[in-house]
């Protein structure tokens, strides 16, 4: 009897459970064909679960994520929780499920279709072949440092918060980013503030030690400010990225203009021993909630990557992936990377098509 591969699917806030049902789709497309078992078991996060639990992230939400062989999520957040104390707005659940996941790397790919490249706000000889995989670490830096806090000083406030890194939380992640290049194209481009930060002088000077690990692999380093403009003047230049949770944060959103949309970034955050999470890299967008507007490709493709990084049924991935592209390539597009002359559809029709193709696909 084949395996069973348990999913806990978290579709969150907002656009979340709109996209998540077409992902469910693709993913239940490969089960018929592949004659591979999927069983999906819901839980609560974000805003939703302040609703009905009174806590962003109930135990039973981190207990079904701890027994799943994956987490799939959809988005978290919604301006009706803004002013809620921050330490139980929806955000917070999704820094707890990294924390109690020990999610310690983002991958977050960049890839440019040729179907879309006029999608993309650069122009066609600046974009054309982009394909940049960006390594987050994801549970270390500002978001995380202690203490951190808004006191009263001298008869103000004052805010602050601590970029904070150990040497063993540097390594994990660039050692992965190194094996990471070493079966791409075998460039990593490490990018940091070392011309002023204390924290990102150790970053470097970790970064060159674990690359006489890999004397095969091309390592170049980049200040921050440098990176975020080479990613618009020449993206090409760059294959893989790695850097600290707040710029990752930043370059990886920056890089979504690439490829037209936000809707077409996906993402796995990856653990040493948890089970991996996968979510589009878009937010919540609370106004487009139950339009059928929101692009569902990002939210597809994180279950492509699901396949491969957590399940390693990398055809099957590639059957989610080539249905993508087609699906561009006969010209359907949601609203979002819409252009003249092309087939404007909804979400769930865009998932129908997917599904469709995948099929269609594995059939040929």
């Amino acid at each position: 009897m084949s395996k069973t591969y348990k999913i806990a699917v978290l579709s969150g806030d907002g656009i979340g459970p709109d996209v998540i049902a077409q992902g469910i789709k693709a993913l239940k497309a490969v089960s018929e064909k592949f004659e591979i078992n999927f069983e999906f078991n819901y839980g609560l996060i974000g805003g939703v679960a302040i609703d009905a639990e009174g806590t962003p992230l109930p135990d039973k939400t981190i207990e079904l994520a701890k027994n799943s062989d994956a987490v799939y999520l959809g988005a978290i957040g919604d301006w009706k929780y803004d002013k809620l104390d921050p330490a139980i707005r929806p955000e917070r659940g999704l820094l707890k499920i990294r924390k109690e996941l020990n999610l310690f790397a983002n991958l977050r790919p960049a890839v440019v279709y040729d179907e879309l490249v006029s999608s993309s706000a650069l122009k066609e000889d600046v974009v054309k072949d982009v394909d940049i995989m960006i390594i987050r670490e994801l549970t270390g830096g500002l978001y995380f440092g202690e203490p951190k806090g808004i006191i009263e000083k001298d008869g103000e406030k004052v805010g602050f918060n601590n970029m904070i890194y150990k040497e063993s939380e540097i390594e994990r992640i660039v050692r992965l980013a190194f094996d990471i290049a070493m079966k791409r194209n075998k460039k990593l481009c490490s990018v940091d503030k070392a011309n002023v930060l204390d924290v990102s002088r150790l970053w470097r000077e970790v970064v060159e030690r674990v690359a006489k690990e890999y004397p095969q692999a091309q390592l170049s380093h980049m200040y921050v400010d440098n990176a975020a403009m080479q990613l618009v003047r020449n993206p090409k230049q760059f294959d893989v990225i790695v850097t600290e949770n707040m710029f990752g944060d930043i370059l990886s959103d920056e890089a979504s203009m690439l490829t037209g949309s936000l809707g077409m970034l996906a993402s796995a955050s990856l653990s040493d021993k948890a089970p991996a999470m996968y979510e589009p890299c878009h937010g919540s967008a609370p106004d487009l909630k139950g339009l059928n507007k929101a692009n569902p490709i990002a939210t597809i493709m994180s279950a492509a990557m699901m396949l491969k990084y957590s399940f390693n049924l990398d055809k099957e991935a590639d059957a989610i992936e080539e249905a993508i592209k087609q699906a561009l390539k006969d010209g359907y597009r949601t609203e979002d990377i819409m252009s003249e002359g092309k087939k404007l559809v909804g979400t769930s029709e865009m998932g129908d098509l997917i599904s469709a193709k995948i099929l269609e696909k594995i059939k040929a």
